[in-house]
């Protein structure tokens, strides 16, 4: 799945776009994250960080969480939803064609043991932060990158950190925190701005 593809959901894969099942406001339907993986737009673009907090706000809400920081790419809005107490619980995506708004495929869906596909309850965390920025600077490295990692950010069954260039945020990787696997956020784009909390 390659970040290029990200301008339209196809790039999603069979049933992972919104429309697919469920209800009219959400793709995988009730009972599953407290009402769905998606939340449909309406329609109205989302040119701003401030719009985009208001899209997540309205998604945090369904799933009893809170939005922290916001981040602008070239092809969509990141957000980090938090617990009320401010520990990271998952990542969503704010599609700016349209406001569709969901979970962010990849780490978010795949490992977290929380909020996404494959709910568990808490795996054994074998990777520590420290060990974390290790595996992503190495994997970064092993691929002839000049980039750099920041600090490792502990999301439930993982850890999201941005890659810096020069110091300044590029993008971002995560890195399972029980087998140590890493999986970089190619589906963002070219990095715009930030909006913390």
């Amino acid at each position: 799945m390659s970040g290029d593809d990200w301008d339209d959901w196809d790039s999603w894969g069979p049933g992972m776009r919104p429309g697919m099942t469920g209800r009219d406001d959400c793709a995988w339907g009730p009972g599953m994250m407290g009402g769905g993986y998606w939340q449909r737009g309406d329609g109205t673009p989302v040119e701003t960080l401030h719009q985009a907090r208001q899209r997540a706000d309205t998604f945090a809400d369904r799933l009893n969480l809170r939005v922290g920081e916001v981040m602008q790419f070239s092809k969509n809005f990141y957000a980090e939803l938090q617990t009320h107490d401010g520990k990271p619980a998952t990542e969503i995506l704010v599609d700016p064609s349209d406001g569709d708004t969901g979970i962010e495929y990849g780490p978010a869906m795949m490992w977290n043991t929380d909020y996404g596909m494959h709910q568990r309850g808490r795996t054994e965390t074998r990777i520590s932060p420290a060990e974390a920025q290790e595996r992503a600077q190495k994997w970064l490295h092993d691929r002839g990158s000049d980039l750099t990692v920041g600090e490792a950010e502990a999301f439930p069954g993982y850890y999201t950190l941005h890659t810096l260039r020069s110091g300044e945020i590029s993008g971002m990787l995560s890195v399972n925190a029980s087998t140590g696997a890493v999986w970089d956020h190619t589906w963002h784009g070219i990095y715009i701005t930030t909006s913390e909390r």
